[in-house]
Formats: C-alpha cells, sequence, structure tokens
C-alpha cells in the first residue's frame, strides 16, 4: 500500500509539472520573437557551389515560452536557400518551442542556380516566423557569379585531370581565355598536354578548388598576359570576405619539361599548398637541365601554406616580382637547374604558425617517390638588386650533399641572415639592415617604407620599370618597387 502511495504521489507532480509548463506558453500576441540580426548576406557564390555556412538566433526575451507555429522559407521548394533550425534540417518546421528567455540558431546555406548573367547578380529571400498571430522575418540575399567550369572526368597514373576542351576537339588545342567570366577548375587538374597552348589574357581571374590546380604537362605551354592594372590572378573557389587571405586552399600550378617557354606577365598566385612548381620529369640528373624556361614578370605569388616557388632542374628567370610569406619556403630549389632574380622582393612575414625554414633553400639533390637520394649540381642561382628579408634570423640557407655542389651568387642585394657573408658568393650587400624595409607586411605591401636601405643602393641591370611601371632612377632601388 505505500508503494502504491508514493507512485500516485510521483504521477501527481509529474501532471502538475507537466501542467504548468502548458499554462507557461504565451498566447499573446503581444509576445514575439527578436533576432539577432535582420538581414543575411552572402559574399559572391559560383553557381553551382555550395557556400560557406551562415547562422542568426532566434531570442525569446520574454519570460514565457513561445510556440513558433510555423518556420520556413518564403520561396519554399524553389529557393536556393537551405535552412536548419537548432540541428534540424528543413525548409520548413512547426511547432518549434523555444523557453523563456532562451534562444534558438539558424544556420544558412545556399547554392545559387546559373544562368547567363555575366556580371555578379544577386538572389533573394526569406525566413518567415510566424508566432501567435505575429509575422516576422530575417531577409536573406547571396550575390551569385557565373563561370567557365573545368570538372576532372578522367585519370592520368591515379591524379585525377580535364582537359582543355578535349571532350569537343582532337588534337593539339591553342584556347584563349578572355575575362569575360571567370574560370573554375575543381576536383583535379587542368591538364595541357600533347602541344596544349593557354594563353590567358589580361584580368582573368582563375579559381581552383580545394586540391587542385593547372598541370602544364609534357608538350604543354601556357602564357599569362596580366597587366600592371589588370593582373591575372590565380586563387581559391571561396570568394567571401573572411576566406581572402586563407592559405592552403588550392594545390598549384605545376610545370613539367618539355613545352616552350612558360611566361607569367603580372599574375597573382595566392593561397594555395605550393604556388608554382617547375620541374623535370621525370627527374633525371644524367640529362642536361631543361631548355626550357619559366619566365616571371611582375608577379605576385603570396601566401601559399608550403612553398612559393619550388623548382627541380629548370631554369626560371623573373624580374620585378614579389614572393612572400610562405609557410615553409618562398624559394625552395632542389637537384639542378639555373635561376636568375633581378630587383625581386622575397620577404617572409609568415604570421599563420610558427616558421624555422629560411625564405630560400638550396639543396643539390632530391628524394624521389621512391625514397632514393637523386644528386644535381645546382649550376646557378643569382640574385640581382634583390631584398630578402622576413620575421626569421637565417632567410637565406643551403644544404650541399658530398660530392657535389651548390653555385649561387648575391650581386649588390639586401640580405637578412646571421650566417656568414664572406666570400665570392657575397658581393656588395648589406646585411640586417636595422631600418625597416616595407610599408606594410601584414597587408602584403611591399612598397618601400622611407628609410629603407633599399633606396638607391642597386646598379643599373637594364631593368628600366619597377613593378608599378614606375621609371626606375639610376642607381636604382633595391626590390620591386622604386620609391
Amino acid at each position: 500500500m505505500r508503494k502504491l502511495t508514493g507512485i500516485l504521489f510521483f504521477l501527481t507532480v509529474v501532471t502538475l509539472m507537466f501542467s504548468c509548463r502548458k499554462d507557461d506558453i504565451s498566447t499573446n500576441s503581444a509576445d514575439v520573437l527578436s533576432f539577432s540580426t535582420d538581414s543575411v548576406l552572402f559574399d559572391t557564390v559560383f553557381t553551382t557551389f555550395g557556400s560557406t555556412t551562415k547562422r542568426f538566433k532566434i531570442y525569446n526575451n520574454n519570460s514565457s515560452d513561445l510556440i513558433i507555429s510555423n518556420i520556413y522559407v518564403e520561396k519554399g521548394s524553389g529557393s536556393q536557400f537551405r535552412i536548419n533550425v537548432d540541428g534540424t534540417p528543413g525548409n520548413s518546421h512547426k511547432d518549434v518551442l523555444i523557453r523563456g528567455k532562451d534562444s534558438l540558431f539558424v544556420f544558412l546555406e545556399v547554392t545559387i542556380d546559373p544562368n547567363n548573367i555575366l556580371s555578379p547578380f544577386v538572389v533573394n529571400d526569406r525566413v518567415i516566423f510566424e508566432t501567435n498571430g505575429n509575422k516576422q522575418g530575417v531577409n536573406l540575399a547571396a550575390w551569385g557569379q557565373n563561370a567557365h567550369y573545368y570538372v576532372a572526368n578522367r585519370s592520368a597514373g591515379g591524379i585525377p585531370i580535364v582537359y582543355l576542351d578535349r571532350d569537343t576537339s582532337a588534337g593539339p588545342l591553342d584556347s584563349v581565355w578572355t575575362d569575360d567570366k571567370p574560370y573554375v577548375i575543381y576536383g583535379g587538374y587542368l591538364t595541357l598536354d600533347g602541344n596544349d597552348k593557354l594563353t590567358i589574357d589580361k584580368g582573368v581571374r582563375v579559381h581552383c578548388h580545394n586540391n587542385s590546380g593547372i598541370w602544364v604537362y609534357q608538350g604543354g605551354n601556357i602564357v599569362v598576359n596580366g597587366t600592371q592594372t589588370d593582373p591575372v590572378t590565380f586563387q581559391g573557389t571561396r570568394l567571401e570576405h573572411e576566406w581572402q587571405d586563407v592559405p592552403g586552399q588550392w594545390d598549384r600550378i605545376w610545370i613539367n619539361d618539355g613545352s616552350a617557354d612558360n611566361v607569367f606577365n603580372y599574375a597573382v598566385i595566392k593561397n594555395a599548398f605550393i604556388g608554382i612548381q617547375a620541374e623535370t620529369l621525370p627527374f633525371n640528373p644524367t640529362l642536361p637541365t631543361s631548355s626550357n624556361k619559366l619566365r616571371l614578370n611582375n608577379c605576385d605569388i603570396h601566401n601559399n601554406s608550403a612553398i612559393g616557388v619550388f623548382a627541380k632542374n629548370y631554369i626560371i628567370t623573373d624580374t620585378n616580382s614579389v614572393i612572400s610569406n610562405s609557410g615553409q619556403y618562398n624559394l625552395l630549389v632542389q637537384g639542378g637547374g639555373e635561376y636568375y632574380f633581378n630587383h625581386t622582393t622575397i620577404a617572409n612575414f609568415w604570421a599563420d604558425g610558427n616558421r624555422e625554414t629560411p625564405s630560400i633553400f638550396l639543396q643539390n639533390y632530391y628524394v624521389d617517390i621512391n625514397n632514393n637520394t637523386q644528386v644535381r649540381d645546382i649550376d646557378s642561382t643569382n640574385f640581382y638588386n634583390c631584398i630578402i628579408d622576413g620575421n626569421v634570423d637565417v632567410e637565406f640557407d643551403y644544404d650541399v650533399l658530398s660530392p657535389g655542389s651548390v653555385n649561387f651568387k648575391f650581386n649588390t642585394c639586401i640580405l637578412k641572415t646571421t650566417n656568414s657573408t664572406s666570400g665570392s658568393s657575397y658581393q656588395n650587400l648589406i646585411v640586417n639592415p636595422s631600418n625597416s624595409n616595407f610599408v606594410d607586411v601584414v597587408t602584403h605591401d611591399y612598397h618601400l617604407v622611407g628609410g629603407s636601405a633599399a633606396i638607391n643602393a642597386g646598379f643599373a641591370s637594364g631593368v628600366l620599370l619597377d613593378k608599378d611601371g614606375a621609371t626606375r632612377n639610376n642607381p636604382p632601388d633595391l626590390g620591386a618597387y622604386e620609391k
């Protein structure tokens, strides 16, 4: 009997609790919701691609609980937006309880349908909340951008690739990309092969998705014709503001032997894993240095999570470029080649973690995919009128596997290092100047600041204009920019 009495008492308490809770739900039309924002704006999103996830909060600032009878996206099944209410997906939700003085999250994403519009366009919708006869809403807007899409559709040696237009054209291709819409590479490498040539006009924007890039394979050729006012940009596919300086969003531009000279004029290559990798493939230490060249002129290669420029047994020439802020090396040379840098700013003020590697590192060997060490002397690595700076003590170093050699020369440069700079490889250097060289390394502004030791410290080497197109003095300033 005592046991039965206890059970009856428990049921009575539970019933009273539920009765009280039911009584706490307000039906008063004066009790309304509030929101953390009245509008949610998505930055530019490529059509067919999903966006990043955004969110806002629903607040019940009343002491009583509320039942939100309907939460829905106004355009319903035709909407390009998707919502999730406090962990439950779906564009329509009914009878959602929100406790007094409590809140709920609404998560949002958008995938924009493609159309024929060339310039960015906006899509709109609203999330509607119906409570006690009140209808409230949060506005949604997203900018969409159509693009030319290259999606990996085959494999080469286990690497996902897509050819330029091989599905519609046979034989070698000579393609020109013009600045009408961005070009998006997704799921692998856009591959130039079998004497394919790609010319990229000024102002073109190339966007590579995660683990994607451009592969200039044997026989392929790429020419980038950016200008000072309309550079060609290579970056990731995330266009939202918070992604503009996130490194490692895509893989690399990978250039192999067997093509004519590959040229990059006024190219911006940023936020990759490796900016440009140029190498003979397969690597063979008994073969001569590649007769082909990678020519860089007035380029920006920055904010790459591993390496800015990576070279093996190639010929690279550079004039007036800025190679900056890499997670490991701005310039890494392994096993052979000839390299010439004139008025190049190589500055590594990496701020996304601790960096112990120098901006420039040279080694006369390469460990292949079979873990075999291949040795090849580096024929020459020459730096003229350059600035080599950064936020570690030694910004240039090298490693020689005996018997072998690493040949290099710094002639009239600023060099940050605590290593010895005696010997014929170092000529007319300014080592560890006390004054700052640059306007603002945080915002990637590598123009010279007043008082920099680089001003009027160079020698005339045939480079008449700086990266901005300004006439160089005689004597010129060091680095890519004339003060």
